[in-house]
């Protein structure tokens, strides 16, 4: 399977390093809604990060190695892309899959914890008229191996909207984001490709409307919620990779607070991430401001260790 070749390849190496991060964070003059919303474009490097709607177009110069188009949209929508045309040939090993999320030196976004990989990966060969993928959040990846000369595929990238967005990938400088799990026994997160200082504006996690009526008493931020025994909790920390489950955690706080006074978090890792586990039992939601560390005098509270 292709999440294994782009390790076994050596395409993709660690988040702090990767082509795609570097591609993104080049564009931080960029913001999310300035993107162009139709474009057309010839995919040449083996490694493309595409923020746009549009069409996209591959021909093979011939060569086995495992590629891929990374594809983000805003963190409330879903991807669609529609393969209008497909021959790759399957006797040369050629294959191409949509993967559901993002896929980073062999880590995954969201994680198989969070989101099981089943359902997630299509994989494909031969010609193809046409074929459309949805994501369930707002990354997906195209990753293909197209050996022979000439074969090659054109692809319809769209964004809709998400009426439930629950793991969201976060490419601007910075903005204010909230976290639901809208009922749901669900684990939802928000990663943010870039050292980053969290600010929390609002949190209701772990509390029980019905004993708390109307929400007029107020727990206040309750940290290390997991350690507790808690089943509700938001686990704050960061990573060199994409996989939230494997991220070093500051903090994780629960209860119920309109408007928290308590100091930001400042994440010196390749990757920020914010979880939310929920158990089902109650309606979690969490707001909270991202900004990217641009001053790297700051005072870290976390600083994730360098992959030997």
């Amino acid at each position: 399977m292709f999440l294994v070749l782009f390790v076994a390849a050596g395409l993709l190496c660690c988040a702090n390093t990767s082509p795609v991060t570097k591609s993104v964070a080049g564009q931080r003059d960029v913001t999310l809604s300035a993107r162009p919303k139709r474009s057309s474009r010839i995919i040449d490097e083996c490694m493309t990060v595409g923020l746009e709607e549009g069409t996209y177009y591959y021909k093979s110069r011939g060569g086995g190695e495992v590629c891929g188009v990374y594809l983000l949209s805003q963190p409330d929508q879903l991807v669609q892309v529609s393969f209008d045309y497909l021959n790759v040939d399957c006797d040369s090993d050629g294959l191409v899959s949509f993967v559901d999320g993002w896929e980073l030196g062999g880590e995954l976004f969201p994680s198989e914890v969070d989101a099981p990989l089943e359902g997630r990966v299509h994989e494909f060969c031969g010609r193809l008229k046409k074929k459309v993928f949805r994501s369930s959040g707002n990354a997906a990846v195209i990753q293909y191996r197209v050996p022979s000369r000439g074969d090659g595929f054109r692809i319809t990238v769209r964004y809709a909207k998400n009426p439930a967005p629950c793991n969201m990938l976060v490419d601007g400088v910075k903005g204010v984001y909230t976290l639901r799990n809208h009922g749901r026994r669900s684990n939802c997160s928000i990663t943010a490709i870039f050292p980053a200082s969290l600010t929390l504006l609002q949190i209701a996690v772990g509390v029980n409307g019905a004993t708390v009526p109307n929400r007029a008493i107020e727990t206040g931020v309750l940290s290390r919620c997991e350690k507790r025994g808690g089943h509700d909790y938001v686990q704050i920390g960061g990573a060199q990779g994409l996989d939230s489950t494997k991220m070093e955690i500051e903090d994780s706080v629960c209860g119920l607070d309109s408007n928290p006074r308590i100091p930001s978090s400042h994440i010196l890792c390749g990757m920020t991430t914010v979880r939310m586990v929920s158990s089902g039992l109650t309606d979690n939601t969490i707001t909270l401001a991202i900004s990217q560390i641009t001053d790297f005098d700051i005072t870290p509270t976390l600083m994730c260790q360098l992959p030997l």
